[in-house]
């Protein structure tokens, strides 16, 4: 179904570490708005979305989404590459390291572990598009406030990439939103129109 090219999306050379930054990033990891909550949503909602084209917007956004996950864990991985023990201590990262060694492990900046319960799929288009553009602009949020905390341009750049593509994926499943509600029965809000909405 998908071809691998071995290149990430965007670069990632970063010349300093700071596992104090790397804490913070990888949350778009595995916290509860980062790329893998959010290609594990698409990648799951497009099964019962009626439409091709909106199903094809899932599908690429999904995928696009898996490779996001890949630069976040680049950026992460460089950030603490070769990290000292008092490095380690001294930058906040000996409660990570301890578990993960400087391994990747998918968690929120906070520390809590990626579970499944952050992203939702419905099985209800209206519902499952409205909760994408919702997440996007979560993502789109969370990138905002890692772009706060850091001046280094080697993490500044490839960041700011990830944050314009959250913009674009809510433009598109804006699109898609579109193009569900004009398949709509007039008659209600909703794509499917149940039985219990038909006035007699």
């Amino acid at each position: 179904m998908w071809t691998y090219e071995k290149k990430l999306q965007y670069p990632v050379k970063i010349c300093n570490t700071n596992a104090a930054l790397a804490k913070a990033i990888i949350s778009q990891f595995g916290g509860p708005d980062g790329e893998l909550a959010a290609s594990m949503r698409y990648l799951s909602q497009r099964y019962s979305m009626p439409y091709n084209e909106v199903i094809a917007t899932l599908t690429d956004i999904g995928t696009e989404e898996l490779a996001h996950m890949e630069m976040i864990c680049a950026i992460v991985h460089q950030l603490t590459k070769n990290l000292k023990p008092e490095q380690i201590k001294a930058q906040g990262f000996a409660d990570y390291y301890v578990d993960h060694t400087l391994g990747l492990w998918p968690q929120a900046a906070s520390g809590a572990p990626f579970t499944a319960t952050v992203f939702q799929s419905k099985g209800d288009p209206i519902t499952d598009l409205h909760e994408n553009m919702a997440a996007e602009q979560k993502a789109r949020t969370t990138y905002d406030n890692i772009l706060r905390l850091t001046d280094d341009p080697d993490v500044l750049e490839p960041i700011r990439f990830l944050r314009e593509r959250e913009i674009v994926h809510y433009q598109r499943f804006g699109e898609a939103l579109r193009i569900v509600q004009d398949n709509m029965d007039s008659r209600n809000f909703y794509a499917f129109n149940p039985s219990f909405d038909v006035r007699k």
